[in-house]
């Protein structure tokens, strides 16, 4: 996954280096940013297709159409993910996206616990 995070962040021009003390975090502010970002929207995308129907691919081997449910699912997923970051405060820094990512979790498991 952060390789994935460091070829995207690296094409988009984003310094990828990281810190020598903390090898977890990146040098700059607005990478870690952007990697906590990208980590709290594939966490919260990863459950929201599990609530989707899984199709098999088609047997002729040409690539399976997305389905009306799973762009639902998917657009659904990016709109909640765009609106609490959207609602960050420009001085919120790395505290008020690791918020974001609290509260996201917790509309998850809130949202996994209604359906048992």
């Amino acid at each position: 996954m952060r390789q994935a995070f460091e070829a995207w962040a690296a094409r988009d021009g984003h310094i990828v280096r990281r810190r020598e003390d903390k090898p977890e975090e990146y040098l700059v502010f607005e990478t870690q940013r952007r990697w906590l970002i990208w980590q709290a929207a594939l966490a919260h995308g990863q459950k929201a297709a599990a609530e989707a129907p899984q199709k098999a691919a088609q047997a002729d081997g040409q690539p399976q159409k997305m389905l009306a449910d799973e762009a639902a699912v998917r657009n659904r997923v990016l709109n909640e993910v765009l609106d609490a970051f959207s609602e960050l405060d420009d001085n919120a820094g790395i505290e008020g996206i690791v918020k974001v990512i609290q509260s996201l979790k917790k509309k998850s498991r809130a949202a996994t616990e209604e359906k048992v």
